[in-house]
């Protein structure tokens, strides 16, 4: 299934403000708009001073940078680029006033006179309430439909507006855009109103339901953003909803969302959760409405803030949440589709890595599937030895897999966002005798190296990783590793890039409940390196056979950030070198061509791709209807010849029907997901599927040519397996 696009566009955090006159650095001008009705409080001045004096303290930070003027600009563009990235609220006057400040913010921040910040959130929310006047003025009014128009709705890189009535045109066309969609979608005209109506009147609510807090949280974030992407501020009341939502984490729908544009996303899906179970829902999904039972109304949350539809969704388990999605393949004119999802948690053993095995001819492939590098901290420290560790899991589904006579072995690690560090080594461990794993060079420039020193391993067999660009962290250690050894091949997508360490340091180390006053700091502290000297930051793991890429460096990952850490890199590790595949790939490379030029899925999925990167060039939006109509149905008809071929080359199982099937929308997506559940036990992915046949061609070359062997495999790597 294709991923949609998974860059996290900030929403525009609409807050109440303060401003106060003042001749302190970062006063307002003369002109400033009326004062709100709080300011800044005593503690959010002392919480400014000791972000400050730990992000320009060099001992904590891994690349620190000097508050000066420079700093104060990046902070400036930061600051206005969270409120309004897509420039539909300020004009271009409103710009011109805030430059005053644009060399100021450092000022402000060293002597705690934050004024300026509240000013601009004070614009901010008097530019929206306009807007939002505005849009449902406009809802009173027909559209014309024929006409040829395009709305702009990629507005990062233009120009600012040069005044209210540029913002007029702007505002139109986003309204008649919505209008539109919820048109194609079959709605009557009476129910779009009241949709859109409610829509834009709890954007206005929402921005006066903020506080003094939350302005405080997002121009302190626009300070440690410019240190580097996975810096952040975190205000006393923020720092408790994350605690508390690390500690539930487990419980609900299992699924991570984002904000896209104007959507909610589903960024990733918990392996196990509510939401994994048979493809319920599939990253890059769109959530556009949310109910609650099994006959709740449905809430519309398009352009929504990502917290207050995370509240929506989040519930008890044992409770049901309905959602209207727009499917990730279907266009955005589609008509949703509805989900029921019984929230639950999600259990260990169903996070837990799992094994299967793939036929390819006469070679069998064993394939581990590992979703995170979990680890039971808890009992670890305790120190029992039997301690849940997906190092364990794994250990143990390779003496089973090695059982039962596979050829080699593919660990598949797409979506594998990291976890545990000790678990990247150790799991490393599995597949190499004895050396190094990972170097991590720490605050102040001291490099350590972390090794596996365990003699012995769990597989000695051929063996492949499969990543992709959601593999990062732990993903990527393990990867490269295996990559630096000559171990293993490599296959799939360009990794992640993260390759940086974050701590998190608490200024209300010990408070009681109600004494937290100044919140917490994530702050990069080290960096990860390759044992041959090379590092996963930035560029990530490059695989040695790769597929066609959803997502480029440039749209998701750590390079996509503008102030990411660099790539670099340090002396190498020692290590030995057990394969070099050079020799391999060539015939690899022809071999996975001609496979995948009769494949009918995998030319599926990269039809995708390519389809997909397209409309990812597309910064506009027709507003002729029937050109969208147009468009949508053929979509559609796209997608019901797929499923028709499908059906005929025998690839999907019976699937209900959702027409006249005497079932609730609620059985129905029970059974639905039931069905899909047992599908995708019987037939891999294509990608899955194709990586075991690259591996199984592998072997098929190594055990017709003894001197290419040699050539391939120049290390006899008889490291003892562990006994059973």
């Amino acid at each position: 299934m294709l991923k949609q696009k998974l860059i996290a566009l900030s929403a525009a955090l609409p807050l109440a403000l303060a401003v106060a006159a003042a001749t302190t650095p970062g006063a307002p001008p003369a002109n400033a708009p009326a004062a709100a009705s709080f300011q800044p409080s005593a503690e959010q001045a002392a919480a400014a001073r000791l972000v400050y004096g730990l992000l320009s303290d060099s001992r904590y930070v891994y690349r620190s940078k000097p508050l000066d003027d420079a700093m104060s600009r990046e902070i400036h563009r930061r600051y206005l680029e969270s409120l309004d990235g897509q420039k539909l609220f300020f004009t271009q006057a409103d710009i011109t006033r805030f430059d005053v400040y644009r060399d100021r913010h450092d000022d402000a921040i060293r002597s705690q006179q934050l004024t300026a910040a509240y000013d601009i959130f004070a614009t901010y929310v008097k530019r929206v309430d306009e807007r939002v006047a505005y849009a449902r003025k406009l809802l009173t009014q027909p559209f014309d439909f024929t006409k040829d128009e395009t709305w702009e709705y990629d507005r990062e890189d233009v120009a600012w507006a040069a005044g209210p009535a540029e913002l007029d045109d702007a505002w139109r066309k986003y309204v008649k855009n919505d209008v539109l969609r919820l048109r194609l979608a079959g709605r009557s005209q009476e129910d779009i109103r009241k949709t859109l109506d409610k829509r834009y009147a709890g954007l206005g609510e929402r921005v006066h339901e903020l506080r003094s807090d939350d302005v405080f949280e997002q121009f302190m974030n626009a300070y440690a953003s410019s240190i580097d992407p996975h810096t952040s501020y975190m205000s006393p009341r923020s720092a408790e909803n994350f605690n508390m939502q690390m500690r539930l984490s487990l419980e609900g729908i299992g699924a991570v969302l984002q904000r896209q544009e104007e959507f909610v996303v589903i960024r990733t899906i918990v392996p196990g959760g509510p939401a994994g179970r048979g493809g319920v829902l599939k990253v890059g999904d769109r959530v556009v409405a949310v109910g609650q039972g099994t006959s709740g109304p449905m809430q519309d949350v398009v352009g929504w803030r990502i917290d207050d539809v995370v509240a929506l969704i989040r519930g008890k388990k044992g409770t049901q949440v309905r959602l209207d999605v727009l499917p990730a393949e279907a266009g955005l004119d589609a008509k949703p589709q509805l989900v029921t999802i019984v929230r639950d948690k999600v259990k260990l053993e169903e996070q837990a890595a799992q094994k299967r095995v793939i036929e390819v001819g006469e070679r069998r492939i064993g394939v581990v599937e590992l979703p995170t590098f979990y680890l039971d901290f808890e009992a670890k420290r305790r120190g029992e030895p039997d301690a849940r560790s997906a190092t364990a899991d794994v250990a143990k589904l390779l003496r089973e897999l090695r059982t039962e006579g596979v050829d080699g072995v593919v660990i598949d690690l797409r979506d594998n966002g990291g976890g545990s560090l000790v678990e990247a080594v150790e799991l490393t461990g599995l597949f190499i005798d004895t050396g190094p794993v990972v170097q991590v060079r720490e605050t102040g420039g001291r490099v350590s190296v972390s090794a596996d020193d365990q003699s012995g391993v769990a597989w000695d067999g051929p063996l492949a990783v499969l990543v992709n660009r959601s593999s990062a962290s732990a993903s990527e250690i393990f990867a490269a590793a295996i990559q630096d050894y000559g171990r293993g091949l490599v296959i799939g997508e360009q990794t992640f890039g993260k390759g940086t360490v974050q701590s998190l340091m608490d200024f209300d180390r010990f408070p009681r409940k109600d004494d937290a006053k100044f919140g917490q700091v994530k702050l990069t502290v080290a960096q990860f390196f390759r044992v041959d000297g090379g590092t996963t930051q930035h560029a990530g793991v490059v695989p040695d056979l790769q597929f066609p890429v959803t997502l480029d460096a440039s749209e998701y990952g750590e390079s996509s950030y503008d102030n990411a850490l660099p790539a670099t890199r340090i002396a190498q590790a020692p290590h030995a070198n057990v394969g070099n595949f050079s020799r391999l790939l060539p015939q690899l490379q022809a071999q996975h061509r001609t496979r995948i030029a009769t494949d009918p899925e995998f030319t599926w999925w990269s039809e995708d791709v390519a389809k997909f990167r397209a409309d990812r060039e597309r910064k506009s939006l027709s507003l002729n209807e029937a050109e969208r109509r147009a468009e949508r149905d053929r979509l559609e008809a796209e997608r019901q010849a797929r499923a028709a071929e499908r059906k005929a080359l025998g690839l999907d199982q019976d699937q209900l029907s959702r027409a006249d099937d005497g079932l609730t929308a609620s059985e129905r997506s029970v059974a639905q997901q039931a069905a899909e559940e047992e599908l995708a036990k019987t037939r891999p992915d294509p990608l899955l599927r194709e990586s075991a046949a690259i591996l199984a061609d592998a072997l098929d070359l190594l055990s017709a040519d003894r001197g290419l062997t040699a050539q391939v495999l120049p290390v006899t790597r008889r490291a003892t397996v562990w006994a059973e």
